[in-house]
C-alpha cells in the first residue's frame, strides 16, 4: 500500500505492476474499498494497475463534506491526486466510482486517454426506503443491496462477503454520504461534453442501475462500446470477472 498527500489529507493506493501499456487506475463504489478490485489484478499482465481507497474508506482519511457535490469534488480530488503520482491514463469507475469518474470528466481539465463505466448511470437516484435504512437500520440497507439481483446475481459467491465486509468497513456514515451523494447526481444534459474514448460495461441482471441506464450511456456520449455481462448484476466486476476482465482488455 502507498499514500499520496493533497488536500490537508492521504490518499491510499496500491499498485500492481504489470506490461508497458498505459496505467489503469480504478475507483470503486458506494461502501466500498480498492479490494472490489482485487480480480482484475489479472489485467495487470497488459499493463499496471492501480487501485485506490476514497476519502473515508479503507484506508483513506476520511473528509468533513456534505453529501453531493461537496463529496464528489473530494472523491475527484483523490482520483487525480493518485493519477498523478502513478501517471494513470485510464480511468475505470464502477457504481458511484463510475459517478466520480463522470464528475471529472465534467468539471476538470484532465483528460484520461480511455475510460471505462460500470454499474452506473447519468443519474443515480436512490430508493427512498434504502436511504432511511442507510440512516436508521444500516443492517437492513446491507442486507437489502445484498439481495439478488442488487450488488450480485448469484448470492451464494464468496465475493458477497468481501462486499459486505467492504460495506462495514466503510461504515454507516461513510457509506449514508456515499448514496445521498448518489441520489443528488444528475448529468443527463451534459453526456454530450465527453471527448474521451467510453466503454460501458453492465450486469444482465442489475436492478440497481439497470441495463437501460447503460444503454442511455452509450446512447448520449458520443464515443461509446456497451458490453453486457451474462449472469451478472451490478458488481459484475467481482461476479464475471473473466469476461468483465475481457471486455476491458479488449477496448483497451
Amino acid at each position: 500500500m502507498e499514500r499520496v498527500s493533497h488536500h490537508g489529507r492521504e490518499t491510499a493506493y496500491e499498485t500492481v505492476d504489470g506490461g508497458d501499456g498505459s496505467t489503469i487506475c480504478l475507483v470503486h463504489g458506494t461502501g466500498g474499498n480498492r479490494d472490489l478490485w482485487q480480480k482484475q489484478h489479472a489485467l495487470a499482465t497488459d499493463r499496471p494497475l492501480v487501485t485506490l481507497d476514497l476519502s473515508g474508506h479503507g484506508d483513506s482519511d476520511d473528509i468533513d463534506a456534505s453529501p453531493g457535490y461537496a463529496t464528489f469534488s473530494a472523491y475527484v480530488d483523490d482520483v487525480l491526486a493518485v493519477a498523478e503520482a502513478t501517471d494513470s491514463r485510464v480511468l475505470v469507475g464502477g457504481s458511484m466510482g463510475g459517478a466520480v469518474v463522470l464528475h471529472l470528466l465534467l468539471e476538470r481539465s484532465f483528460r484520461p486517454d480511455a475510460v471505462v463505466l460500470t454499474g452506473t448511470g447519468a443519474r443515480l437516484g436512490v430508493l427512498e426506503d434504502l436511504l432511511a435504512w442507510l440512516e436508521n437500520n444500516f443492517d437492513r440497507a446491507v442486507e437489502f443491496l445484498h439481495a439478488q439481483d442488487r450488488f450480485f446475481h448469484d448470492t451464494d459467491r464468496d465475493v458477497v462477503a468481501l462486499s459486505k465486509e467492504a460495506m462495514y468497513d466503510a461504515g454507516q456514515e461513510v457509506t449514508s454520504r456515499d448514496f445521498h451523494s448518489c441520489h443528488g447526481f444528475d448529468v443527463r444534459e451534459r453526456l454530450s461534453e465527453i471527448d474521451v474514448p467510453v466503454l460501458v460495461v453492465y450486469g444482465e441482471y442489475d436492478r440497481l442501475t439497470p441495463p437501460w441506464f447503460h444503454e442511455y450511456l452509450a446512447d448520449e456520449i458520443p464515443d461509446t462500446d456497451l458490453v453486457e455481462i451474462e449472469d451478472a448484476a451490478q458488481r459484475a466486476m467481482l461476479e464475471r470477472p473473466e469476461p468483465f476482465n475481457e471486455a476491458v482488455r479488449s477496448f483497451l
